[in-house]
Protein backbone atom coordinates (compact mmCIF):
# COMPACT_ATOMS: atom_id res chain seq x y z
CA UNK A 1 0.00 0.00 0.00
CA UNK A 2 1.35 3.92 -0.42
CA UNK A 3 2.12 5.66 2.59
CA UNK A 4 1.28 8.43 3.55
CA UNK A 5 4.14 10.52 2.35
CA UNK A 6 3.79 9.05 -0.97
CA UNK A 7 0.08 10.20 -1.27
CA UNK A 8 0.62 13.55 0.18
CA UNK A 9 3.62 13.50 -2.41
CA UNK A 10 0.73 12.75 -4.70
CA UNK A 11 -1.65 15.40 -4.46
CA UNK A 12 1.30 18.04 -4.55
CA UNK A 13 2.80 16.60 -8.07
CA UNK A 14 2.36 19.02 -10.96
CA UNK A 15 3.40 16.01 -13.57
CA UNK A 16 -0.36 14.68 -14.56
CA UNK A 17 -1.93 18.46 -14.68
CA UNK A 18 -2.10 18.87 -18.43
CA UNK A 19 -4.19 15.34 -19.03
CA UNK A 20 -6.41 16.09 -15.77
CA UNK A 21 -7.21 19.21 -16.93
CA UNK A 22 -8.24 18.23 -20.30
CA UNK A 23 -10.30 15.28 -19.25
CA UNK A 24 -12.25 17.12 -16.37
CA UNK A 25 -12.69 19.49 -19.23
CA UNK A 26 -14.09 16.90 -22.14
CA UNK A 27 -16.22 15.39 -18.77
CA UNK A 28 -17.94 18.58 -18.03
CA UNK A 29 -18.32 19.76 -21.38
CA UNK A 30 -20.06 16.29 -22.50
CA UNK A 31 -22.02 15.88 -19.45
CA UNK A 32 -23.80 19.15 -18.96
CA UNK A 33 -25.64 20.18 -15.38
CA UNK A 34 -28.95 18.29 -15.78
CA UNK A 35 -30.68 15.39 -14.56
CA UNK A 36 -28.41 12.65 -15.90
CA UNK A 37 -25.27 14.60 -14.15
CA UNK A 38 -27.57 14.84 -10.91
CA UNK A 39 -28.37 11.03 -10.79
CA UNK A 40 -24.66 9.75 -11.63
CA UNK A 41 -23.61 12.56 -8.07
CA UNK A 42 -26.18 11.56 -5.75
CA UNK A 43 -28.08 13.87 -5.67
CA UNK A 44 -31.90 12.15 -5.45
CA UNK A 45 -30.20 10.37 -2.77
CA UNK A 46 -28.56 13.12 -1.12
CA UNK A 47 -25.45 10.90 -0.70
CA UNK A 48 -22.58 10.37 -3.79
CA UNK A 49 -23.36 7.42 -5.69
CA UNK A 50 -19.87 6.32 -6.69
CA UNK A 51 -18.88 5.17 -2.77
CA UNK A 52 -22.17 2.71 -2.86
CA UNK A 53 -21.57 1.38 -6.36
CA UNK A 54 -17.70 0.60 -6.01
CA UNK A 55 -18.45 -1.24 -2.53
CA UNK A 56 -20.54 -3.56 -4.57
CA UNK A 57 -17.95 -4.41 -7.22
CA UNK A 58 -14.98 -4.60 -4.69
CA UNK A 59 -16.74 -6.94 -2.66
CA UNK A 60 -17.24 -9.43 -5.56
CA UNK A 61 -13.50 -9.48 -6.66
CA UNK A 62 -12.41 -9.42 -2.86
CA UNK A 63 -15.44 -12.73 -2.81
CA UNK A 64 -13.57 -13.83 -5.72
CA UNK A 65 -10.30 -14.78 -4.13
CA UNK A 66 -12.07 -16.39 -1.63
CA UNK A 67 -13.59 -18.72 -3.57
CA UNK A 68 -10.39 -19.05 -5.72
CA UNK A 69 -8.54 -20.07 -2.39
CA UNK A 70 -10.75 -22.51 -1.07
CA UNK A 71 -11.31 -24.17 -4.86
CA UNK A 72 -15.52 -23.53 -4.70
CA UNK A 73 -17.30 -24.14 -7.55
CA UNK A 74 -15.87 -22.57 -10.97
CA UNK A 75 -19.60 -21.15 -11.86
CA UNK A 76 -19.98 -19.07 -8.71
CA UNK A 77 -16.81 -17.98 -8.57
CA UNK A 78 -17.30 -16.95 -12.80
CA UNK A 79 -20.66 -15.55 -11.57
CA UNK A 80 -19.16 -13.49 -8.57
CA UNK A 81 -16.38 -11.98 -10.72
CA UNK A 82 -18.41 -11.06 -13.84
CA UNK A 83 -20.76 -9.18 -11.26
CA UNK A 84 -17.67 -7.40 -10.20
CA UNK A 85 -17.25 -6.48 -13.82
CA UNK A 86 -20.73 -5.31 -14.67
CA UNK A 87 -20.91 -3.14 -11.79
CA UNK A 88 -17.44 -1.44 -12.39
CA UNK A 89 -19.11 0.15 -15.44
CA UNK A 90 -21.75 2.46 -13.87
CA UNK A 91 -19.11 3.21 -10.96
CA UNK A 92 -16.59 4.60 -12.98
CA UNK A 93 -19.39 6.79 -14.38
CA UNK A 94 -20.62 8.14 -11.07
CA UNK A 95 -16.45 8.55 -9.98
CA UNK A 96 -15.25 10.58 -13.16
CA UNK A 97 -18.35 12.47 -12.90
CA UNK A 98 -17.97 13.13 -9.50
CA UNK A 99 -14.11 13.51 -9.98
CA UNK A 100 -14.39 16.48 -12.65
CA UNK A 101 -15.66 18.98 -10.07
CA UNK A 102 -13.06 18.30 -7.46
CA UNK A 103 -9.67 20.58 -6.40
CA UNK A 104 -6.88 19.91 -8.58
CA UNK A 105 -4.84 18.40 -5.68
CA UNK A 106 -7.92 15.67 -5.18
CA UNK A 107 -7.95 15.29 -8.85
CA UNK A 108 -4.39 14.14 -9.13
CA UNK A 109 -5.30 11.83 -6.44
CA UNK A 110 -8.11 10.44 -8.22
CA UNK A 111 -6.46 10.26 -11.75
CA UNK A 112 -3.89 7.31 -10.22
CA UNK A 113 -7.07 6.10 -8.10
CA UNK A 114 -8.55 5.77 -11.54
CA UNK A 115 -5.88 4.61 -13.07
CA UNK A 116 -5.38 1.93 -10.72
CA UNK A 117 -9.51 0.89 -11.05
CA UNK A 118 -9.06 0.90 -14.60
CA UNK A 119 -5.55 -2.01 -14.29
CA UNK A 120 -8.16 -4.06 -11.99
CA UNK A 121 -10.88 -4.06 -14.55
CA UNK A 122 -8.58 -5.05 -17.32
CA UNK A 123 -6.97 -7.98 -15.16
CA UNK A 124 -10.39 -9.02 -13.56
CA UNK A 125 -11.96 -8.83 -17.41
CA UNK A 126 -8.62 -11.03 -18.40
CA UNK A 127 -8.92 -13.36 -15.51
CA UNK A 128 -12.99 -14.29 -17.02
CA UNK A 129 -11.80 -14.87 -20.33
CA UNK A 130 -9.18 -16.95 -19.15
CA UNK A 131 -11.58 -19.09 -17.08
CA UNK A 132 -13.92 -19.54 -20.12
CA UNK A 133 -11.25 -21.00 -22.16
CA UNK A 134 -10.57 -23.11 -19.90
CA UNK A 135 -7.30 -22.14 -18.39
CA UNK A 136 -8.74 -21.34 -14.60
CA UNK A 137 -5.45 -21.68 -13.04
CA UNK A 138 -3.68 -18.58 -15.17
CA UNK A 139 -7.30 -17.10 -14.70
CA UNK A 140 -7.06 -17.05 -10.64
CA UNK A 141 -3.71 -15.56 -10.56
CA UNK A 142 -4.47 -12.69 -12.88
CA UNK A 143 -7.52 -12.61 -10.35
CA UNK A 144 -5.29 -12.03 -7.41
CA UNK A 145 -3.27 -9.49 -9.21
CA UNK A 146 -6.44 -7.46 -10.00
CA UNK A 147 -7.85 -7.58 -6.42
CA UNK A 148 -3.63 -5.94 -5.62
CA UNK A 149 -4.19 -3.18 -8.20
CA UNK A 150 -8.53 -2.68 -6.96
CA UNK A 151 -6.92 -2.59 -2.88
CA UNK A 152 -4.52 0.24 -4.50
CA UNK A 153 -7.14 1.81 -5.91
CA UNK A 154 -9.76 1.87 -2.57
CA UNK A 155 -6.97 2.80 -0.56
CA UNK A 156 -6.92 5.67 -2.95
CA UNK A 157 -10.18 6.38 -2.44
CA UNK A 158 -10.48 5.90 1.00
CA UNK A 159 -7.33 9.16 1.42
CA UNK A 160 -9.99 11.24 -0.70
CA UNK A 161 -12.69 10.60 1.21
CA UNK A 162 -11.11 10.83 4.80
CA UNK A 163 -8.13 12.86 4.21
CA UNK A 164 -9.27 15.43 1.70
CA UNK A 165 -13.05 14.58 2.68
CA UNK A 166 -13.88 14.73 -1.46
CA UNK A 167 -17.42 13.93 -1.11
CA UNK A 168 -17.97 14.66 2.76
CA UNK A 169 -20.62 17.39 3.32
CA UNK A 170 -18.87 20.93 4.41
CA UNK A 171 -22.03 22.31 5.48
CA UNK A 172 -22.47 19.96 8.06
CA UNK A 173 -25.85 20.71 10.33
CA UNK A 174 -24.93 24.41 12.93
CA UNK A 175 -27.54 23.87 15.35
CA UNK A 176 -24.95 22.41 17.68
CA UNK A 177 -22.84 25.51 17.04
CA UNK A 178 -25.35 27.94 17.88
CA UNK A 179 -27.26 28.65 21.46
CA UNK A 180 -31.21 27.99 21.53
CA UNK A 181 -33.53 30.88 20.94
CA UNK A 182 -32.94 34.18 18.40
CA UNK A 183 -29.90 36.22 17.68
CA UNK A 184 -29.56 39.42 16.26
CA UNK A 185 -27.68 39.50 12.91
CA UNK A 186 -27.75 42.95 11.94
CA UNK A 187 -30.11 46.10 10.72
CA UNK A 188 -32.27 45.12 7.85
CA UNK A 189 -31.48 49.05 6.61
CA UNK A 190 -27.83 47.81 6.15
CA UNK A 191 -28.06 44.99 4.17
CA UNK A 192 -28.19 45.67 -0.16
CA UNK A 193 -31.76 44.53 -1.99
CA UNK A 194 -31.52 41.58 -4.22
CA UNK A 195 -27.51 40.91 -3.88
CA UNK A 196 -26.47 37.84 -1.19
CA UNK A 197 -23.78 39.24 1.04
CA UNK A 198 -22.12 37.21 3.85
CA UNK A 199 -22.55 37.95 7.67
CA UNK A 200 -20.87 36.12 10.70
CA UNK A 201 -22.68 34.20 14.10
CA UNK A 202 -20.39 32.88 16.46
CA UNK A 203 -17.87 30.83 14.21
CA UNK A 204 -20.37 30.33 11.71
CA UNK A 205 -20.45 32.59 8.27
CA UNK A 206 -23.82 33.29 6.73
CA UNK A 207 -25.18 34.01 3.55
CA UNK A 208 -27.23 36.87 3.74
CA UNK A 209 -30.29 37.68 0.95
CA UNK A 210 -32.86 40.60 1.41
CA UNK A 211 -35.44 40.66 -0.93
CA UNK A 212 -37.64 43.82 0.00
CA UNK A 213 -38.46 42.79 3.88
CA UNK A 214 -37.65 39.38 3.11
CA UNK A 215 -34.44 37.96 4.43
CA UNK A 216 -33.13 34.67 3.56
CA UNK A 217 -30.22 32.87 5.55
CA UNK A 218 -28.33 29.66 4.70
CA UNK A 219 -25.24 28.37 5.95
CA UNK A 220 -22.35 30.80 3.37
CA UNK A 221 -20.03 27.29 3.01
CA UNK A 222 -21.10 24.90 0.64
CA UNK A 223 -21.48 21.33 1.10
CA UNK A 224 -19.82 20.31 -1.84
CA UNK A 225 -16.23 21.60 -1.08
CA UNK A 226 -16.53 24.95 0.95
CA UNK A 227 -17.15 27.22 -1.88
CA UNK A 228 -18.32 30.99 -0.38
CA UNK A 229 -22.11 30.78 -1.62
CA UNK A 230 -22.37 34.32 -1.03
CA UNK A 231 -20.03 35.12 -4.14
CA UNK A 232 -22.55 32.83 -6.50
CA UNK A 233 -25.18 33.61 -8.81
CA UNK A 234 -28.73 34.11 -7.77
CA UNK A 235 -31.04 33.35 -10.43
CA UNK A 236 -34.33 31.26 -11.15
CA UNK A 237 -33.78 27.33 -11.42
CA UNK A 238 -37.21 25.58 -12.34
CA UNK A 239 -39.52 28.17 -10.92
CA UNK A 240 -37.97 28.67 -8.06
CA UNK A 241 -34.59 31.19 -6.35
CA UNK A 242 -31.36 29.39 -6.20
CA UNK A 243 -27.89 30.45 -5.60
CA UNK A 244 -25.38 28.25 -7.68
CA UNK A 245 -21.76 28.00 -5.96
CA UNK A 246 -19.21 29.84 -7.47
CA UNK A 247 -16.28 26.98 -7.28
CA UNK A 248 -17.98 24.40 -9.09
CA UNK A 249 -21.51 25.30 -9.97
CA UNK A 250 -24.05 23.50 -7.11
CA UNK A 251 -27.16 25.03 -7.11
CA UNK A 252 -29.46 25.37 -3.86
CA UNK A 253 -32.94 26.46 -3.36
CA UNK A 254 -33.53 29.59 -0.90
CA UNK A 255 -36.65 28.15 0.40
CA UNK A 256 -35.26 25.45 2.13
CA UNK A 257 -31.19 24.69 0.96
CA UNK A 258 -32.16 21.48 -0.86
CA UNK A 259 -29.74 21.00 -3.97
CA UNK A 260 -31.56 21.90 -7.09
CA UNK A 261 -28.22 20.48 -8.83
CA UNK A 262 -24.98 19.10 -8.16
CA UNK A 263 -22.24 18.04 -7.56
CA UNK A 264 -23.44 19.02 -3.90
CA UNK A 265 -25.58 16.10 -2.27
CA UNK A 266 -26.27 17.58 0.88
CA UNK A 267 -28.52 20.40 1.30
CA UNK A 268 -27.02 23.86 2.78
CA UNK A 269 -28.26 24.14 6.64
CA UNK A 270 -30.85 26.72 6.76
CA UNK A 271 -32.25 29.93 9.67
CA UNK A 272 -35.31 31.25 10.46
CA UNK A 273 -35.94 34.91 10.15
CA UNK A 274 -37.50 37.71 11.55
CA UNK A 275 -37.66 41.01 11.57
CA UNK A 276 -38.05 43.19 14.68
CA UNK A 277 -39.91 46.62 15.05
CA UNK A 278 -37.34 48.56 14.64
CA UNK A 279 -35.49 46.79 11.91
CA UNK A 280 -33.17 44.41 13.39
CA UNK A 281 -32.74 40.85 11.68
CA UNK A 282 -33.24 37.99 14.04
CA UNK A 283 -32.00 34.47 13.52
CA UNK A 284 -32.27 30.74 14.36
CA UNK A 285 -31.51 27.59 13.42
CA UNK A 286 -34.14 26.10 11.50
CA UNK A 287 -35.72 22.76 12.41
CA UNK A 288 -35.70 19.77 10.60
Amino acid sequence: MPTAELTDRLEHTTAMDQPISVLAKVVRQRLRPGALRDFLHGVPTGKPLHPALATFSLGCWAATAVLDLARADRRATRTLLAAGISGAIPTAAAGITDWSSLHREQQRVGFVHALANLTAFSLYTGSLLLRVSGRERAGRLVAFAGLGAASVGGYLGGHMAYRQAAGANHAESVAHLVPLGWHDLGMIKNLPDGRPVTRRLGYIDLFVMRRGTTVTVLADHCSHLAGPLHQGKVSMVDGEVCVTCPWHGSTFRLADGSVAHGPATAPQPTFETRVSEDGMIQVRPALP
